[in-house]
């Protein structure tokens, strides 16, 4: 880690995403200073990015109410997570976590002097886990993933799996990641599920109102595309240039560039919109609506008649499922979903399709928008699943409560 360490800022010189990362962690230090306040006590969430923030998040909520004289910490790894939930409601202070060196675990840690730390689904670092050890600081694990392609079942990675012995008790999303953490020798476990379920579901009982998606739905079928990259963008164009219908096409890409969105409207023989530029007044006139914004996705999930879900028709990682799901939106999804349980099981159960292939896609695409009955169906399967799912917030927050 002093290597990586010393090695980063140059790295920085040629990736503007690492360069963020740099220059957040020197501030750290500084920002817990500044924005902590002395004497009060404080307890410590870690995420690696913004999908595992969103994990917390219900765990925060309700920790907040339950201890209301406590202040929080919030530390994410990844710039995607940081620079857009470093203004977040729950944190007094919301920083880049330091790397796992000794020296910057020390000095971390007698800054914030936590009283209990949260790590979110699978953040193991050692110097951190071993010093929170030594200092009898409550550890917990909150939707927990273990499987056997981590290091603590390689032969190269068994020194790592002493660190797990900091943790007083693991939340896991499932029995797969208990039945691997037993061969690790830990049995102080709850299959509790991913608290992902509880913040989408959540959204239910919020206002998801937006004007301008009214005024472009126009009472027409509405495709959502969400957080593509530009191997779903393909499909999608290719779609819309070659289908005719009524059904409208929001796309939502997971990163706002302007050539890249510039590309897209080049290649759409469609009428094309783009929320930067829009008139709301003649947003009813065009057949494709560019939301180049961040933090509107999950409420427009809610005009869907049908979503697309990005990242699994290449390597980047797929999406989240469960935002659409929750509003019973029937969904696509890419090929490559592997390392994603939802979406393994939502297939099972017919609430989600995947597509290989253009083919594929145009297929099932025109199935789910000719096909009132199986749309229905289909979306109907998608909320069950999330409804089934929910209370793995209650099962943590009773441990702790009962434990104390």
């Amino acid at each position: 880690m002093r290597l990586v360490q010393a090695v980063l800022p140059l790295a920085g010189n040629f990736n503007k995403k690492l360069q963020k990362s740099i220059t957040g962690r020197k501030d750290t230090i500084k920002i817990l200073n500044a924005e902590l306040i002395t004497g009060k006590k404080t307890l410590w969430m870690h995420a690696a990015s913004l999908g595992e923030y969103e994990q917390g998040v219900p765990i925060l909520k309700v920790l907040t109410e339950h201890y209301p004289d406590y202040q929080w910490v919030i530390s994410f790894f990844s710039p995607s997570g940081y620079e857009i939930k470093k203004n977040n409601a729950f944190a007094k202070a919301t920083i880049y976590l330091p790397l796992d060196t000794t020296s910057n675990v020390s000095t971390y840690l007698d800054t914030i002097k936590p009283e209990a730390v949260f790590f979110v689904k699978y953040e193991f670092w050692p110097n951190y886990l071993r010093e929170l050890q030594r200092r009898k600081i409550r550890t917990f694990l909150i939707s927990g993933v273990f499987r056997q392609s981590q290091p603590f079942f390689k032969p190269y990675g068994k020194w790592m799996i002493k660190s797990l012995e900091s943790f007083e008790h693991f939340f896991l999303q499932d029995q797969n990641s208990a039945e691997a953490l037993e061969k690790l020798g830990f049995q102080n476990y709850t299959i509790s599920g991913d608290t992902r379920f509880d913040r989408v579901s959540q959204q239910l009982t919020m206002d998801n109102t937006l004007d301008f998606v009214s005024q472009f739905k126009n009472d027409n079928l509405c495709v959502v595309c969400g957080s593509t990259w530009p191997e779903d963008d393909k499909l999608i164009i290719d779609y819309i240039n070659n289908h005719e219908g009524k059904a409208k096409f929001i796309i939502a890409p997971h990163e706002i560039k302007e050539e890249k969105i510039s590309a897209f409207i080049g290649a759409c023989t469609a009428r094309v919109a783009r929320y930067s530029t829009m008139n709301v007044n003649t947003l009813k006139d065009y057949d494709v609506l560019i939301v180049d914004t961040i933090g509107l996705l999950t409420k427009i999930y809610s005009y869907a008649d049908v979503a697309y879900v990005g990242g699994a028709m290449g390597n980047t990682g797929l999406h989240n499922i469960l935002e659409p799901a929750t509003f019973g939106v029937p969904i696509l999804i890419g090929p490559h979903f592997n390392k994603f349980p939802e979406a393994k099981i939502l297939q099972q159960l017919a609430g989600l399709y995947a597509v290989a292939s253009q083919d594929q896609f145009d297929e099932r695409l025109n199935k789910l928008l000719s096909d009132d009955k199986f749309r229905a169906q289909t979306g109907m399967i998608a909320g069950h699943f999330i409804n089934s799912n929910t209370g793995a917030t209650r099962a943590v927050i009773d441990y702790i409560k009962g434990s104390n």
